[in-house]
Order: structure tokens, then sequence, then C-alpha cells
């Protein structure tokens, strides 16, 4: 299951990271407002190296589904000449074999990028092989909050030349979300909730950008235990424990990667008794959608409103 490995890996290995996206730029090139931004520019997410940028990069390769979706969705589409095999949103992405749980600079390379986006880089070792070339390396962890998804879609646009744009998606996403949570009703009694990554059980806490969203509709997370910051927010529980919690929903976000769906859960050993599976509130949910920091967040809440929507009404999901 390469797609399974690779997403719990990129979520287990980065979720220990707490981050909120900022950036700043230098004396301006260019005339404020410029559509084409101005440059040089210096950018930096928390927890990750400052880049300048001499000039509005032109050959951009992306190693990070997240960042890709974020780059098209600014308006640097035209500038991305690669992204890694991950990468499955928009459709035009230029998808190679490169990954980003392994950089390779070499392959890297024969793309003649002048920026590489990536969401982590150990100990620097991508930035110094590739600083030789002049390639420049920015790196966007994953966001842990709404508000550091929003600062990351800014300063993707301002390290792109896309300043206006980069502000104008996070705004929209902001008021988009806003939106969706404000029209969906409240339960008269808090929902509790269990979020699938695996078949084995691997779930998300609250102390994650996932479940935040979940937090915005008031729901109740099965898998916060005593502390949601442990094992970084990505807990594996147990079937004895989500049989016990019993949650008034299930979010399955296995379906694409291991063809989870609910007749599949259904036919577990016990779970035909769970309130959400007699009751129809399984939802399934495309894997990429609840996984990523990018404007498509307003996807993911949108299905998990519909699901509040539908269990305050009595209906199924």
């Amino acid at each position: 299951m390469p797609h399974l490995r690779s997403t719990l890996a990129t979520l287990l290995l980065l979720g220990a990271v707490a981050l909120t996206g900022c950036a700043d730029r230098e004396e301006p090139a260019g005339t404020e407002g410029d559509d084409d931004g101005a440059f040089p520019v210096r950018v930096q997410a928390e927890g990750a190296p400052a880049v300048t940028l001499e000039t509005r990069p032109e050959r951009i390769v992306s190693l990070s589904p997240s960042a890709t979706e974020t780059l098209y969705a600014v308006g640097a589409g035209e500038q991305v000449v690669a992204v890694d095999s991950a990468s499955t949103y928009p459709e035009q992405a230029p998808r190679t074999d490169l990954t980003g749980l392994n950089p390779d600079p070499e392959a890297i390379l024969t793309h003649q990028p002048d920026l590489v986006v990536v969401s982590a880089d150990l100990e620097n070792k991508l930035t110094d092989a590739l600083a030789p070339t002049g390639t420049k390396t920015l790196v966007l962890p994953d966001a842990r909050t709404l508000d550091a998804a929003y600062e990351q879609f800014e300063l993707v646009g301002k390290a792109t030349g896309h300043p206006a744009d980069g502000a104008d998606v996070a705004s929209r996403t902001r008021e988009d979300l806003a939106k969706i949570i404000a029209d969906t009703p409240e339960p008269e009694q808090p929902l509790t909730y269990y979020h699938e990554l695996d078949q084995t059980f691997y779930s998300v806490t609250s102390a994650t950008f996932i479940g935040q969203v979940y937090d915005q509709f008031g729901l109740t997370n099965i898998a916060d235990g005593d502390d949601p910051n442990a094992a970084g927010g990505y807990p594996q529980l147990s079937a004895e424990t989500i049989l016990q919690a019993n949650p008034d929903l299930i979010f399955l976000a296995d379906t694409v990667c291991c063809g989870q769906n609910a007749e599949t859960i259904a036919k577990r050993p016990g779970w035909d008794t769970l309130t959400a599976v007699q009751e129809g509130r399984v939802v399934e949910l495309n894997d990429d959608l609840a996984s990523r920091w990018s404007p498509r967040v307003v996807e993911f809440a949108r299905s998990v409103s519909e699901a509040v929507t539908a269990a305050v009404s009595g209906a199924s999901a």
C-alpha cells in the first residue's frame, strides 16, 4: 500500500512540528500592489529557514501535495515544471516520480528548477545540496492550524510573485469556511466522532490541522484521550477503544488508499453495533481532501457540515 505508507509517513514524521507561517519582505524593488510582486523577497514559515528570492521563480518543483495545490490556487501554476508523485491535484500538474519523503537532488535538478518547495528538509540536506546550483529551497511545514494554513497561502503568493492572489485565496478560504460553519446547525448535545486514517486505526486528535476543522463544528474527538498532543496528534487507537467510545459519526479518510467504506467497516467484528454504523453516519471522505492544508479544505469542511446537519435532522450522512 505505497499510497497509504506515503500519507502516514508524511503525517507522522511532520505531525510533531507546531507551526505558524509568517513572511516579511525586504526593501521592495517594485511598486506596492504590483501584480507580479516585488523582488527580492524574503519569506519564512515558522520552524523553517528563511529564504530570499532575488527574482520571481520561473521553474518551480513542488514536492509537497499541499503546496502544489496552493501554487495553482494563487496563480503560479504556469511556473511549475514538476511535482512529486503524490501531488494528485490539480489534474494538469506535471506529475513525476519525484518524492518529498526522500528527495533526490540529482533527480530534482534534471528539471532545472530555480525554486524547490518541500514540506520538510531534515538538517537542511536538500537545501545544502541544491545551493551550489543557485536553486533555492522553500520549506513549508505542515500547518497545524487554519490560521497557519492561511498564512502559507499568502507566503506562497509572495514567494512566486502573486502576493495579491495569495492574500485573496487566504481571505476567500477563511470567509467560505466561516459561512459553512455558520450555516451548520448546532446539535443539542455535542456529537462525538472518529476519523480513520487506515484500517489499523491510526487517527488524528484535535491538536492537528484536521482535528481543528472538526473543532469548528463543536465535535468531540474520541482520539484526544488525556493528551491530544500525544503521538504528535496521530495516535493509533485499538478496535476496543473505538467500540467502547461508540462515536456518533465516523469519517473514513482511507477510502481511496485502502478501499474502506460503510459496508466494509460494518463487517468488522462488533462494528455493526456502533451507533454511527446503525444510523448511517459513516462519511466516506476523499483521502487527499482530508489530509492536505490547501484551499480545498473548504470541500472537506463542507463534507463535515453535511454530516453534522444530517445527524441533527436525524437523517443518514
